[in-house]
Order: structure tokens, then C-alpha cells, then sequence
């Protein structure tokens, strides 16, 4: 099964510009989308409608033109779940999960377009709070005997390695202290950074670049897009209950239309 999840800055625009199609060139399982801008009836009928896909869409239920993810999937997932539970945090169409549930495959599929901290102390305040609530979702799901895999823009670089000028970042959101030690809270509580977990020391590899300063041409970026899963599933083998194993992951480098690259993740 493979699984991809873009940041895309916009999907009308992607689409209008000619990236949206081609990511299907590969058949992928599943696509996520983070960051589409849109509401579904804004977007062309070849977007919102995709032959052999089922395709679900959550989006801000105030601000137009904001956030929004979306999912794509070959597979009709058992259920489809919109945010957390939470209004508050909810209402910005950040969340966006479904459910598998048969004898090939067993998990759920969570993405998330996390807040960025910028733009003053309240909006820092709201994407720490929104990080808080996310981590108890998920684990109220895995006490629930759910398999769990999240993807998307999580808006912050773990440590030092995933990014170009992390000295130069050190009091910028994205790389401040208490943004990173929430991602340490996740893989203290057993989830796993995947594409890390393969590739433990390598450098030079991001997922996001500032295109005002060109910084993609001299590869001057950060890694705030990932995969992560409940770490049982990096070595289950293969299971007759349907619970995926993690095969391999990686980054489309190479793909343009966003100040993001998509990343995948394989899965038997």
C-alpha cells in the first residue's frame, strides 16, 4: 500500500497549474492533502471527482480560502472522521482520519495540517494547545485498540538534523524549545518518526523551502512534514488480523507546484 501526503499550498492552484494530476500517475493507495484552501465546490469536478477514488474534504467552517486538508483513497474506508471532537480546534478543518477494517488491512489513517506558531503569542498558544489535544486523540485511539499512522505539515523540525540554519532558527516557531519537546512527547509515547527511523543520520533532506528567498535552489530548508506510526507496526511482519507493516518511506524531492514536496510511506 502506498500512501502519499503533500502540503500543497493551495489546491485550486495546483490543480490550475498542472500538479494535481500527475500525482496519480503512480496509483497510490491513498493521497492526503494538507493545506487545500478550499471547499470542495470550489474546486473543478476533475479534482473533487477522481476515477477510482473515493475523496473526502474537511475545511475551515469560517475563514475561506484557509487551511483544509483532504483524502483520496482507493479503498472505502470503513469510517470517515472529521477533527476531534473539539470545536474550538475543529473549526479550522485541520483534521481529517478514516478507518480501515477488514482482513487486509486493519488501521487508521489520520491527516493533520498542524498551526503554525507565527503571526504573534496566541497563535503559538493555539497550536500548542492543538498539539496537546491531538497527542490524546491519538492515544485514546490506540488504548482503543486502533493501529494508528498520522501524516501532514506538523509545522516544526524535531532537532538540529532537520533543518539547514538550525542555530539561526533557535527562537523562530517552527524550531523554538517548546515545540520541538512536543515531538519528543509523541515518540516517548511510541510513535515513530518513520522516515528518521530509516534514514537515522542522514542530512540535507527536507520537505519544506521559503520560496520568497529561493532557498529550494540551494536546498536551504526544513523537514516539517512526516510520517509517524504506532511503533508495534515497524515489526509486526505480516499479520492475518490486517495490521500493516511499515516497508519504506521516502521524499518526492523532484515534485514541484508548493513551497512543499510530498513524502510517502509504503506499507505491505
Amino acid at each position: 500500500m502506498r500512501i502519499i501526503s503533500w502540503n500543497t499550498n493551495g489546491l485550486r492552484a495546483t490543480a490550475k497549474q498542472g500538479f494535481f494530476t500527475p500525482l496519480f500517475e503512480n496509483s497510490p493507495d491513498v493521497l492526503c492533502l494538507q493545506e487545500t484552501k478550499a471547499e470542495p465546490e470550489q474546486l473543478p469536478e476533475n479534482v473533487r471527482d477522481v476515477p477510482g477514488y473515493h475523496s473526502y474534504f474537511s475545511h475551515p467552517k469560517i475563514k475561506k480560502g484557509y487551511s483544509g486538508v483532504a483524502i483520496y483513497t482507493k479503498e472505502k474506508p470503513k469510517e470517515v472522521f472529521y477533527g476531534m471532537g473539539k470545536k474550538k480546534l475543529d473549526d479550522e478543518g485541520r483534521l481529517l482520519g478514516v478507518k480501515y477494517k477488514n482482513k487486509h488491512k486493519n488501521f487508521t489513517l489520520i491527516n493533520v495540517y498542524f498551526p503554525n506558531g507565527g503571526q504573534g503569542p496566541e497563535r503559538l498558544k493555539y497550536k500548542l494547545e492543538f498539539y496537546d489535544a491531538f497527542l490524546k486523540f491519538v492515544l485514546k485511539l490506540r488504548k482503543n485498540g486502533e493501529n494508528v499512522i498520522f501524516c501532514g505539515d506538523i509545522n516544526t523540525a524535531h532537532t538540529p538534523i532537520d533543518l539547514a540554519r538550525p542555530k539561526e532558527n533557535e527562537e523562530n516557531t517552527g524550531f523554538l524549545p517548546i515545540e520541538r519537546a512536543w515531538l519528543d512527547k509523541v515518540v516517548k509515547n511510541n510513535f515513530v518518526d518513520i522516515w528518521r527511523n530509516f534514514n537515522p543520520d542522514k542530512k540535507d533532506v527536507y520537505t519544506y523551502w521559503d520560496q520568497k528567498t529561493r532557498a529550494r535552489d540551494r536546498n536551504v530548508g526544513w523537514r516539517i512534514d512526516y510520517f509517524f506510526a504506532d511503533k508495534k507496526m515497524m515489526s509486526l511482519g505480516h499479520s492475518p488480523t490486517g495490521e500493516a507493516k511499515i516497508k519504506d518511506t521516502g521524499m518526492l524531492n523532484g515534485y514541484y507546484g508548493s513551497d512543499h514536496c510530498p513524502i510517502f510511506l509504503e506499507t505491505d
